[in-house]
């Protein structure tokens, strides 16, 4: 049956599986709402696992109203304020996350394993006095300015019998429990705040207009700029991501937690969108193959969001100890290009379509989807997400649109765009556009059903005299050279050409690469101009938490140390 939603949509919404909607509706209502409705209707059923041990959501709840009313009335924590977080995925995790905004504070994400100079910056600009940190990172944060600290213990959250098993003077366990059990000087424990009252029910909850989040990205600057994203926002991306896996059951699913909360993917993924369809969420501090397969062979997933990198992991070893993945119904993959090996590699094993997404922080962050149906077309990012318009313009000039199936850079719309960034006025007027139109700096191009290919960064293209150059296509022309494991290319200065394409390159495991055999190997796949310059070989890139190389990183170095690595023809006449 056609959905009569479809009539009036755009064209891509043809190509939805059917009975995902062309529009969602957002509720007058905060993202705590969420919470609240899964605990009454879960009540003592399984919200949370990690490593054994469980909460129900009555449970889950509970301690989210006891955080609350320690935030309010022993730190002072009024709406507005600012919350930082820096935890891994834990039970306490989900907690300090719904507390924060159950009074009308705004959470703000942390990788706790930033460096203290890092974090300061962050805290610099965002301000909170408030800080909920897992207690081996609380000393890195110690100099913020913090006047109260919550210090988390993950060991609190195992179940009995492994901590008791961690106490035990057996060497092997003892590293983990001394890395898991330092003292946060200074700190609150975790236990003590969450063993007090509960929140009045009549506190005054936020809005859902409110900001609820401030999260931190960084772009290809290198500028950290904290996102803010509101209660809408994030309950709209909620809503499109239910809408989407229109065939997931309500309490019915179990997703595994493999990404970190801290990043946008997880904190959408776990943290609303589970809590919205009632799931049985399996956590996972870091990803572990190991620990990942263990759970799956007493409590299998249907819901396995992960990057490309994670699903090549868990499948090859799936099929090597013959564990079954045919519960994974729901696969969706985000962060990088998802290629056709590792597309056939993971459905082999598990029970349904692996498909590619497309996000960014300041969309809460997911706009554009594969749908979960014979019309996903691997290779794209997929087509925007219900209540989601996209345009392709030139980026030179965003009023003028560009021709179907040419590159332009890509402009999105929807309730799930964020609101501008933190203390940075500038930066939001320069990516958000009038009529809430925003700018990825991604340049794409859309074919005439919707389906959306990303080319590369706006900011990370290459142009060496005159031409503009791609960096992830001569990375793919990179890797598929003999010996050639990954790669990464950049633009550095050139006194003649602007930028000249450099490139580094990872070896395969007992292979040798002579720089300039790989630079002839791509004289066969490239355009003269596109064929790097250089060729440095390095043993490893520097690399995002969800695996992605970070360019800006391999530049820098590049232009820090140029002696330091092995250059081959630097000085060749461009164009040969």
């Amino acid at each position: 049956m056609t959905d009569p939603s479809h009539d009036s949509a755009p064209a891509w919404v043809q190509q939805y599986q059917p009975g995902v909607p062309a529009t969602i509706d957002v509720p007058d209502e905060p993202l705590s709402a969420l919470l609240r409705r899964a605990s009454t209707a879960g009540g003592d059923e399984i919200a949370l696992e990690f490593f054994g041990a469980t909460t129900s959501w009555r449970e889950l709840s509970d301690q989210v109203s006891r955080l609350a009313h320690a935030l309010v009335h022993r730190f002072g924590v009024r709406p507005g304020d600012r919350v930082a977080l820096l935890l891994p995925n834990c039970p306490q995790h989900v907690v300090a996350f719904y507390a924060a905004l159950r009074v009308g504070a705004v959470v703000v994400e942390h990788n706790p394993l930033y460096t203290a100079p890092e974090l300061a910056e962050m805290f610099a600009d965002h301000g909170a006095t408030v800080a909920i940190a897992w207690d081996v990172a609380a000393p890195k944060i110690a100099g913020a300015g913090v006047e109260h600290l919550i210090a988390v213990n993950l060991l609190d959250a195992f179940p009995l019998t492994k901590r008791l098993a961690l106490a035990l003077p057996v060497p092997k366990l003892r590293a983990t429990r001394d890395r898991l059990h330092r003292a946060a000087p200074g700190g609150v424990p975790w236990r003590e705040v969450v063993s007090g009252e509960r929140l009045a029910d009549d506190h005054p909850a936020p809005t859902v207009a409110d900001l609820a989040v401030i999260q931190y990205t960084s772009g290809t600057t290198g500028r950290v700029k904290g996102a803010m994203l509101s209660h809408r926002n994030l309950y709209a991306n909620a809503l499109q991501g239910a809408a989407w896996m229109t065939d997931a059951v309500d309490g019915a699913e179990t997703i595994y937690a493999v990404l970190p909360m801290f990043h946008a993917f997880g904190m959408t993924l776990y943290l609303t969108f589970g809590v919205l369809k009632r799931a049985r969420i399996v956590l996972f501090p870091t990803f572990d193959v190991d620990q990942v397969l263990a759970v799956a062979k007493k409590r299998p997933p249907s819901v396995y969001c992960a990057v490309p990198p994670i699903y090549e992991r868990t499948a090859k070893a799936a099929a090597e100890r013959g564990i079954s993945l045919r519960s994974a119904r729901f696969c969706i993959s985000g962060a990088m290009a998802l290629t056709d090996e590792v597309v056939e590699l993971w459905e082999s094993v598990s029970g349904g379509l692996l498909v590619e997404g497309y996000g960014l922080t300041e969309c809460s962050p997911v706009a554009l989807g594969n749908p979960f149906w014979p019309t996903r077309r691997t290779g794209t990012v997929g087509v925007p997400f219900p209540s989601t318009l996209m345009r392709v313009v030139d980026p030179e000039d965003t009023s003028r649109e560009i021709a179907p199936g040419e590159t332009g850079e890509l402009l999105l719309h929807g309730p799930q765009v964020f609101g501008g960034y933190w203390n940075k006025p500038a930066d939001t007027q320069a990516t958000l556009l009038p009529g809430g139109w925003l700018r990825t700096g991604d340049l794409v191009t859309v074919d005439a059903d919707g389906f959306t290919t990303v080319v590369d960064r706006l900011k990370e293209l290459i142009i060496t005299g005159g031409f503009n150059v791609s960096p992830t296509e001569v990375e793919q022309a990179l890797r598929q050279v003999d010996g050639v494991a990954d790669a990464a290319v950049v633009g550095l200065p050139s006194s003649h050409s602007g930028e000249q394409v450099v490139a580094v390159v990872v070896p395969e495991p007992g292979a040798t690469l002579d720089p300039a055999t790989v630079r002839q190997a791509c004289r066969g796949r490239l355009a003269a101009y596109k064929v790097p310059r250089r060729v440095h070989v390095v043993d490893e890139l520097p690399k995002s938490m969800l695996g992605k190389v970070l360019r800006k990183q391999v530049r820098d170095a590049l232009l820090a140390d140029d002696a330091a690595v092995t250059v081959a023809d630097a000085d060749l006449p461009h164009g040969s």
